[in-house]
């Protein structure tokens, strides 16, 4: 299924801006960089990478995604939930990114696969890992600035930067920052994570 093209409206952007920052400031994430392991971890989530699968489920597994899937398994009476990611070869970024976009469909309770839903859960996932209002703190001058900083590959922070370019254009244009972006660097300065 491709996605990538999938324009979100503004309105739809911004609610999963402010999903993302009430998340992290529910769940205290204090990590920088960020650590879908540790949000997983907060919110109850069970990690279960492929290779420990048997090869039959791995195949099975495969199936639903190369990459890795969200599961709700509402069979006990306090429902279990499930993030199934591919661990093998792959580096820690993509992995980190894998299952920050799953917890994404967990967040914005998704219950399909369309596009919309794709196309959010990769938004949610690229915000959460290098949110503008904190890349802004570290005066990134380049890509390799975020790689570094925000532990991202080298696409990722290719596209980290031009996010963060565009976010910068508009925040000087206007010269505030939302409530959401308020409230998360409340949270990361009450860390001692930025100044």
């Amino acid at each position: 299924m491709t996605t990538k093209g999938y324009k979100l409206s503004n309105e739809r952007y911004e609610f999963i801006k402010g999903e993302v920052c009430e998340l992290f400031v529910r769940l205290d994430v204090k990590c920088m960089p960020v650590s879908g392991f540790e949000i997983a971890s907060k919110l109850g989530i069970t990690l279960i990478p492929y290779s420990s699968l048997s090869v039959k489920k791995r195949r099975e597994a495969k199936k639903i995604s190369e990459d890795g899937f969200y599961m709700e398994d509402n069979e006990n009476e306090f429902g279990t939930e499930y993030i199934f990611y591919k661990d093998k070869y792959i580096p820690y970024e993509r992995q980190n990114m894998t299952i920050l976009h799953e917890i994404g469909h967990c967040v914005l309770d998704h219950r399909g696969h369309s596009d919309e839903e794709e196309a959010e859960a990769r938004f949610f996932a690229k915000y959460a890992i290098a949110p503008p209002v904190l890349v802004d703190k570290i005066e990134p001058s380049c890509p390799e600035d975020i790689m570094d900083y925000f532990d991202l590959s080298s696409e990722a922070a290719w596209y980290a930067y031009d996010y963060y370019l565009n976010w910068k254009r508009i925040h000087n244009a206007h010269g505030s920052y939302t409530d959401y972006e308020r409230k998360l660097l409340r949270l990361y300065r009450r860390h001692k994570i930025i100044a």
